[in-house]
């Protein structure tokens, strides 16, 4: 794997660098976001500190999500709920404060490159349904094959995180889905420690296509895909 590793920090970037070496990965060091962007067509895989002295990194990670979909793991000091989720919502696979325990970080870089590798072998087989269709619920049409999803004829702009969760619970409607069997399915990982993602990627699905009911709630349980009406209005 070559790991586009973006820091600032010499220390950290050497003890980074050199874990990622000693896993067999090739590494490419920028510590600016123009650098970054320039470099991102190599990347299998970034690893992201926020805390960028010519670009804040969510702003960074924002532009990167509209140009690729590599793996990305936000690596930074940030640790407020706030910036977790803002993280999380721009399209981070997954979210590492500092300081951290290197053999963690190198795990969750596992976790979130076979959840890839998985996805790109077998492109969303657990989101389609057996007989490919377009679901529709309601004014809402989710087509898996496409990775589109319209409400009322207009096409609506997911995350691909978003779309996964959304897909997911489109294939088999009439199921309620537990939080450990959606996070075991699209994140790899039943109890993957920032489980408030799933919540993040609900609510983003709901905010986006303006219908909270999209994604039903079963408390203390998990989801199920819902029918919205054009009168629902975004949470």
């Amino acid at each position: 794997m070559h790991a586009l590793l973006v820091e600032d920090d010499d220390r950290m970037a050497q003890a980074l660098g050199t874990a990622l070496a000693q896993r067999g990965h090739t590494v490419r060091r920028v510590g600016r976001a123009l650098d970054a962007l320039l470099h991102l067509r190599e990347a299998e895989f970034v690893l992201l500190d926020l805390g960028l002295p010519d670009l804040d990194g969510l702003e960074l990670l924002r532009r990167l999500r509209t140009v690729c979909d590599v793996p990305l793991i936000v690596v930074t000091a940030r640790c407020e709920e706030r910036d977790v989720l803002q993280g999380l919502r721009a399209g981070a696979d997954d979210y590492v404060v500092k300081p951290f325990r290197m053999a963690e970080l190198m795990a969750r870089i596992d976790t979130v490159r076979r959840r890839a590798g998985a996805r790109s072998g077998r492109p969303d087989e657990d989101a389609v349904r057996a007989d490919g269709r377009v679901v529709r619920t309601g004014d809402v049409e989710v087509d898996p094959a496409g990775r589109t999803v319209t409400v009322a004829g207009v096409e609506v702009q997911l995350t691909r995180r978003e779309f996964d969760v959304l897909a997911f619970l489109a294939a088999r409607p009439d199921e309620v889905h537990s939080r450990e069997e959606i996070l075991d399915r699209i994140w790899g990982d039943a109890f993957l420690g920032t489980s408030r993602s799933l919540d993040v990627h609900v609510a983003g699905v709901r905010a986006k296509t303006g219908r909270s009911q999209l994604v039903r709630t079963v408390r203390g349980f998990g989801y199920q895909l819902g029918c919205p009406t054009a009168a629902d209005p975004a949470p």
